[in-house]
C-alpha cells in the first residue's frame, strides 16, 4: 500500500513512523529542511515539495497545521484516493461545509480518541447500561501553553473531546452556553455546556492552566465511570453505594496506530474509518459556535 503523507512535523513524523510500522510505502510531501530531514530519517521511500508531484498513491494523510487543511485537502482530493486529515477538519465551518458536500466519501478525520481503549470502554458502559441511564459527560483538557501558533487553543483541544463525547455519548453534541478567556479575539480558556439530546456534556479546555490534565468522567444513574488520564490503561468505576472503585483493564494499541490501522484497512477495501468528513464538519461548527459565545460583546 502506497500512503502519501502531506508534511513532517513533529507530529507528522509519527505518522510516517506508524504508516511504515503497517507495512506502506511513504512518499512525503515536505518543504522545509527540518521537515525533509525528519522524513528521510523516518524512512520515507520519496520526498517532494508538492502535493501534486505525489504519483500511485492508494492514500494521502494531511498533517498540516490547521489553518492550512481546507486548501490542504483540496489538492489531496485531486488525487482521487481517499485522504485522512489531523483534526479538525478545518477552522471555519463554511470551508468545512464545502468539503463534506465535495469530498465527503472520500475525507476522513483523524479522530484518535475515538480509537483509545479506555473510550471504547467508557462507551460500551454507556451503551450497554451497565451503569444505568447516562446523565452526563465531563471532559477536561488543560496544559500550560501550546506547540500551534496558527490557531488557538480551541481549535487544538476541543476537537478531542467533542469526538470523545461522540463516540461516547453517539452524537456530537450542540452548544448550549460557554464563557472563558479571551484576549484580542485569542481564546486560552473556554468552559461549555452542550446537549447531546439524552445527556449533557460539559468541557474544560485551556491553555493557562498551571498542571497539564486529561481526563473523562461518565455520570450514570448507578455510579460514575473515569479514565483519569490519557495513558492510563483502565477505567475506573465508582458504583454508587459501594465505597472501593473497580478498575476494568482496557489493553489496546496506541489511539495513532490504531486509527492509520484502520485507515490502511479501508485502503485495500476494507470499512471506513471514524469521524466522517460530515462529523468533521459538525465539530467544526459546534467550536465555531461555542468561540462566538465566548467572544460575543
Amino acid at each position: 500500500m502506497v500512503v502519501g503523507l502531506v508534511s513532517c512535523g513533529r507530529w507528522g513524523s509519527l505518522i510516517l513512523r506508524d504508516l511504515i510500522a503497517l507495512g506502506c510505502d511513504v512518499p512525503v510531501v515536505a518543504r522545509s529542511e527540518r521537515s525533509v530531514a525528519r522524513a528521510r530519517e523516518g524512512g520515507a521511500n520519496e520526498i517532494v515539495t508538492d502535493i501534486g508531484d505525489l504519483s500511485g498513491v492508494d492514500g494521502i494523510v494531511v498533517a498540516t497545521t490547521t489553518s492550512t487543511h481546507a486548501e490542504v485537502v483540496e489538492a489531496a482530493l485531486e488525487h482521487r484516493v481517499p485522504v485522512f486529515v489531523e483534526k479538525p477538519l478545518c477552522a471555519d465551518a463554511a470551508q468545512a461545509d464545502r468539503l463534506a458536500q465535495f469530498g465527503g466519501e472520500r475525507i476522513f478525520v483523524m479522530d484518535k480518541w475515538r480509537y483509545h481503549p479506555g473510550v471504547l470502554e467508557l462507551a460500551s458502559i454507556a451503551r450497554s447500561g451497565r451503569l444505568g441511564r447516562v446523565h452526563g459527560l465531563v471532559t477536561m483538557r488543560v496544559a500550560w501553553g501550546q506547540h500551534h501558533d496558527d490557531v488557538d487553543s480551541t481549535w487544538v483541544l476541543t476537537p478531542h473531546d467533542l469526538s470523545i463525547a461522540l463516540e461516547i455519548l453517539g452524537r456530537v453534541p450542540q452548544p448550549v452556553a460557554a464563557f472563558g478567556l479571551a484576549v484580542d479575539g485569542e481564546i486560552s480558556l473556554l468552559e461549555g455546556l452542550l446537549d447531546a439530546g439524552s445527556a449533557w456534556h460539559a468541557l474544560t479546555v485551556s491553555s493557562r492552566a498551571p498542571e497539564r490534565r486529561r481526563s473523562i468522567e461518565l455520570l450514570c444513574a448507578d455510579g460514575t465511570a473515569s479514565l483519569a488520564a490519557g495513558w492510563d490503561t483502565y477505567v475506573t468505576i465508582f458504583r454508587t453505594g459501594s465505597a472501593e472503585p473497580e478498575q476494568v483493564a482496557t489493553p489496546g494499541e496506541l489511539p495513532l496506530l490504531a486509527e492509520l490501522r484502520a485507515f490502511v484497512a479501508h485502503l485495500g477495501g476494507g470499512p471506513r474509518p471514524k469521524s466522517s468528513a460530515r462529523e468533521g464538519a459538525e465539530i467544526v461548527g459546534v467550536i465555531e459556535r461555542l468561540r462566538g459565545l465566548v467572544l460575543a460583546p
